[in-house]
């Protein structure tokens, strides 16, 4: 089974003993996809409540459809916004989620409660004695340290040290335990190395869910944000013949699990994987480092479906750092506003952390790719907003000068405007393949993969497709331990 569930019935009793002294009740993937389910007591509890607060009752806030609210919010429609051309240059439709709005402002929030939730009702992890070990490139380990601190466990955070100094300092507030590993983004086997070191010094007392490999991670988004893309489209009325893509960067590959399922509504549609020209792993069996910061690289994460995979799309760190600026110094918005961008879209510009630029630009590399029209869409993700990298201006600054118009108008012709082609893979079955392969080195050789799983992930048909299936079961665990909570 590519989740674990099976059932240990002791520290279960003792996981809902814990969850009864805390006031924790878990939300189910049905809320989470649908917000309308959640009971009004819970409601009644959220009007008090501050978005960031580390309050048990903000799991009911792990979805797409919360209120752009600090405090007090409840649910609305999905969070989304649709980039003007005036930004995109492209004439297709490009719309992409917000993340800002999940409790810590980051969806990755949403897969590690996917991760930790399960083996939390199942007894595979054990919250009164274990540590919940989060091995991230950035915002993956916030949300699980985040949740840890909701459910009252335990937390080990563990990020490359050249992360921005937001993550750390905000991590010092809920994590237990913080380690900075070396290097920058794509130091993701330094992250691996460290959990071995962790694992082999501290047994059993530890848990590490790391996201390279969870299927957790995957089935989240399959589930929870592909339901909102798909609830999207369809509120805006687009024809299924002009879904035309969905982009994510690689990443841990779990949210690029949203074009599984868009796929399996769409049959069509396109997927493309984005990744930093300064370390095009896909791309060209590449290496190197970047400043895209959340995305990971010099690997194949265990959970993308490769075999899904339609496009490579590598960006240039330069552009993305580049457009933050663009988006975050006054310059570079009354810049945007004399060129016809409404003041509404200008407000907007905080929704984009690093990762959602490196993300609008493949978007756009895509559109280009397909020269699609008017009528068509491509589906992005911002994972973050722009709150987690506001001193990245000041280095900026330092390094590159102060930003004015005249820098304005260059990056929003030259990265925005006329973002070519170049460095965009249209992939064959071979070129598929050859991706797919590197798992091998990473995931056999190292991480104690089997040669076997690894081809089934390729040659059976029904791998895949089996994970969205354990969306009920998980639910009706997560129900028995709720009814077994009321009991204590």
């Amino acid at each position: 089974m590519l989740i674990n569930l099976e059932k240990k019935d002791d520290i279960i009793l003792k996981n809902a003993k814990r969850c009864k002294e805390k006031n924790i009740v878990l939300p189910t993937f049905r809320e989470m996809k649908d917000p309308n389910l959640i009971k009004p007591w819970v409601r009644e509890r959220l009007k008090n409540v501050g978005l960031w607060d580390v309050d048990p009752i903000n799991l009911y806030r792990i979805n797409w459809h919360n209120e752009a609210k600090e405090k007090g919010g409840l649910y609305k429609g999905v969070n989304f916004i649709e980039i003007p051309r005036s930004i995109t240059g492209v004439k297709a439709r490009i719309i992409a989620l917000a993340g800002k709005w999940f409790p810590c402002g980051v969806h990755k929030v949403g897969a590690t409660y996917a991760c930790l939730a399960p083996a939390l009702v199942t007894g595979n992890f054990d919250a009164v004695r274990q540590e919940a070990v989060w091995p991230s490139t950035g915002n993956y380990c916030r949300g699980g340290a985040y949740n840890s601190a909701l459910l009252g466990c335990k937390s080990i955070a563990i990020l490359p040290e050249d992360m921005s100094q937001e993550r750390f300092n905000w991590l010092k507030t809920v994590a237990g335990e913080i380690i900075a590993t070396p290097g920058c983004e794509s130091n993701v086997k330094e992250i691996f190395d460290k959990c071995h070191e962790l694992n082999a010094e501290r047994g059993n007392s530890i848990v590490i869910f790391n996201q390279f490999e969870q299927f957790e991670n995957y089935l989240w988004h399959y589930d929870v944000t592909g339901s909102a893309i798909i609830e999207v489209l369809k509120e805006l009325g687009v024809k299924d013949e002009n879904v035309k893509g969905y982009v994510s960067s690689t990443g841990s590959g779990g949210t690029l699990a949203a074009g599984d399922h868009l796929k399996d509504v769409y049959p069509t549609i396109k997927i493309g994987a984005g990744e930093a020209l300064q370390c095009p792993t896909l791309l060209r069996n590449g290496f190197g480092g970047h400043r895209i910061e959340g995305i990971g690289d010099k690997h194949v994460p265990w959970i993308h479906n490769v075999k899904n995979t339609d496009m490579v799309l590598s960006i240039d760190d330069q552009d993305c750092m580049d457009i933050y600026r663009l988006f975050n110094e006054e310059d570079g918005k009354d810049y945007l506003l004399s060129k016809g961008v409404g003041e509404k879209d200008i407000a907007n510009l905080e929704l984009f952390g690093i990762s959602g630029i490196g993300n609008l630009l493949a978007s756009i590399k895509m559109a280009r790719y397909y020269e699609l029209e008017e009528d068509d869409v491509v589906f992005t993700i911002l994972t973050d907003s722009s709150s987690m990298y506001t001193s990245r201006l000041q280095e900026l600054t330092r390094e590159q000068g102060a930003f004015d118009k005249m820098e304005a108008a260059r990056v929003h012709s030259s990265a925005l405007l006329h973002q070519r082609i170049d460095n965009a893979l249209e992939l064959g079955y071979y070129d598929r393949l050859r991706i797919h392969n590197l798992k091998y080195y990473t995931w056999v050789e190292q991480q104690g993969k089997t040669y076997e799983e690894l081809n089934r992930q390729w040659y059976d048909r029904n791998y895949w497709k089996e994970l969205p299936k354990m969306v009920d079961q998980i639910d009706s665990l997560i129900d028995d331990f709720n009814s077994l909570v009321e009991k204590q």
